[in-house]
């Protein structure tokens, strides 16, 4: 009888088990339907530091930190901000309602965790898919909404990159709602401090979704993987992501003492050293704009996004476990891509001046684009009155007339539900004009946004 030999057997089940034991998401199973593209050009991504963060003062752009803003990291369940900027851009259009219901498909409804749970044929009030998203990170809830707007997982992920092109978001690319894995889904820290921007200024009406701490959906409670929000004074927002290539990242935003800034880091190695570094970078930040008042303009200006981009129509995350953050599987990250009337102050950023950085000069948080018509105006304001942004007009012109006194008085009246604004334009501007203009308002305490053809 042949002798029995344990080591021919023990070794590659210890390998088995160690290979088990080092998995941060043991139950984590890459889903059937995911595409995953071929990566051509690997060696052209520096992947020798996975650390990347930005921190900018979200009034009026100032990049106050930055490390390795430009690097390619994998959004992972950050690229459900993106979703949510274009429901909320469909809620605002009319092109939904919060208390609307959308079907739930059999793709919605397998997708991997995290998730509502979610059954094939079922509905769903677009408020509580919302929800959904910014506290549970449902990845079944990103696809109902991307499949009620965009018909498909594929048609979204077209119209979501295309709204980053618009944003100013050049590095960024989007093939999925929920951030579940995919090669060629890559941004970078500076791309999701625009976005957080523009989703903090474009709908703030919508963003308070954002400092939900907790959702009950159907008996089982949901509570927010923003944890940094129970700890950190003045901070309402914003998401949270994991994925193993780019680690556990973080955008968000914190208020205090009328100053707000927006943070984002990727590459933290678990999510409570994440949340430390955010911390970090914020209280350095806030001192630095308490004992900084800009006495420099020396640095190169550029403008923020304009505060409504044209809406961009279709044409013709990970698992949320260990840390309650979100996973995903190990892929690689692919090649740079080549492609009473109270008034409402809708955002009021202006030229955004850029700091020199230990390593350098940082580019702009957003290049100018080119200035090809007399499409550019100056946004002064929203108000529950229309005649109070008349006033605002002439105030504004009266103040500037050697600039404004040929620009176009224009009130444009937008409603979201039950809540109606009307936003205070001047327009027929050049691009130069536009910016000149707002930059001599902002200085002198007036709001003012740059508001592109």
């Amino acid at each position: 009888m042949r002798k029995f030999k344990p080591k021919a057997i023990r070794i590659p089940f210890l390998l088995a088990l160690l290979a088990l034991a080092l998995s941060p998401h043991q139950a984590e199973a890459r889903p059937h339907h995911v595409k995953h593209h071929k990566v051509h050009h690997p060696a052209l991504v520096d992947r020798s530091a996975s650390y990347a963060d930005i921190v900018i003062d979200a009034e009026t752009g100032r990049i106050l930190h930055a490390t390795n803003p430009d690097s390619l990291r994998h959004p992972a369940s950050l690229t459900k901000m993106m979703t949510l900027y274009l429901t909320f851009q469909a809620l605002e259009n009319g092109r939904l309602q919060l208390n609307q219901y959308l079907h739930v498909s059999s793709n919605a409804a397998e997708q991997s965790p995290s998730k509502l749970g979610l059954r094939p044929g079922q509905n769903i009030r677009v408020e509580d898919a919302i929800l959904g998203l910014v506290t549970e990170s449902a990845n079944d809830a990103a696809v109902v909404l991307a499949e009620g707007l965009g018909g498909s997982e594929e048609a979204f992920g077209e119209i979501m990159t295309r709204q980053a092109r618009t944003l100013g978001m050049t590095h960024s690319h989007f093939n999925n709602p929920s951030g579940l894995p995919d090669p060629e889904q890559i941004t970078t820290a500076r791309d999701m401090a625009v976005l957080g921007h523009a989703l903090i200024y474009h709908f703030p009406q919508f963003y308070p979704y954002f400092s939900h701490d907790s959702f009950t959906y159907a008996g089982i409670f949901h509570h927010n993987h923003n944890h940094l929000m129970d700890r950190y004074d003045g901070m309402d927002g914003i998401k949270t992501g994991y994925i193993r290539a780019s680690g556990f990242n973080l955008v968000a935003s914190a208020k205090r003492d009328g100053k707000r800034l927006i943070g984002v880091v990727f590459g933290g190695h678990s999510a409570v050293t994440r949340d430390n570094q955010m911390a970090v970078l914020l209280d350095q930040c806030f001192a630095e704009i308490q004992n900084d008042n800009y006495p420099s303009r020396t640095t190169i200006a550029a403008p923020l996004p304009p505060s409504k981009p044209a809406m961009v129509v279709a044409q013709g995350d990970g698992n949320d476990t260990a840390d309650n953050d979100d996973d995903n599987s190990d892929v690689q990250l692919p090649a740079k891509r080549s492609n009473s009337a109270k008034k409402i102050v809708v955002a009021p950023p202006a030229p955004a001046p850029v700091k020199m950085a230990a390593a350098g000069t940082l580019k702009p948080l957003l290049p100018p684009a080119a200035a090809t018509n007399k499409g550019w105006g100056v946004q002064i304001g929203a108000y529950g009155d229309p005649e109070m942004g008349r006033e605002a007009l002439a105030s504004a012109t009266a103040s500037l007339p050697q600039l404004l006194s040929d620009s176009d008085p224009v009130i444009q009246k937008v409603s979201s539900g039950t809540v109606t604004m009307f936003r205070a334009r001047l327009m027929s501007m050049d691009q130069r004009t536009a910016q000149t203009a707002c930059t001599y308002l902002n200085q002198h305490g007036q709001s003012c946004l740059v508001v592109g053809p």
